[in-house]
């Protein structure tokens, strides 16, 4: 598939931004570790199937097929995509994730997720509490394990 270079400029930094916190490099050890590594070449391999879930929250409102796409697109643009590649159809992005399970994502977030506020940080602590915001974002997902 070949870029058409449309999309909104947040659309590009949110796809740079998810490459950066999430290198390739930990997506594959933690797939790894996950016993996830396919055997045979498939079109939507492990790795690509983390970063498409992962996107799926950052383009909520779109379809698997779109977000897809604009995932390929984010990728060939940081350099990380250099194939020719077909946008697969939901069945299979469904199928795919069903392989993948919830469990390289549960240990992904455990490697990367940390409190952005240090016991120095000014403003972040009500004592010795620590201060949080939660927003009203809601994702539908399927049930899992």
């Amino acid at each position: 598939m070949k870029s058409s270079g449309v999309g909104r400029f947040s659309d590009r930094i949110a796809l740079g931004v998810l490459t950066r916190v999430f290198p390739p490099e930990l997506v594959d050890e933690v797939v790894a570790e996950c016993g996830r590594v396919e055997q045979r070449t498939r079109l939507l391999p492990a790795r690509v199937v983390v970063y498409f879930v992962l996107a799926m929250c950052l383009f909520f409102g779109q379809g698997y097929e779109e977000v897809a796409r604009l995932l390929v697109q984010g990728l060939e643009r940081e350099g990380r995509w250099a194939t020719a590649w077909r946008v697969p159809t939901t069945a299979a992005i469904g199928r795919a994730r069903l392989r993948l399970g919830p469990e390289p994502l549960r240990a992904l977030f455990g490697r990367v997720c940390r409190p952005v506020a240090d016991a120095r940080t000014q403003g972040a602590w009500y004592r010795r509490w620590r201060l949080v915001a939660v927003d009203g974002t809601v994702f539908d997902v399927p049930d899992t394990a």
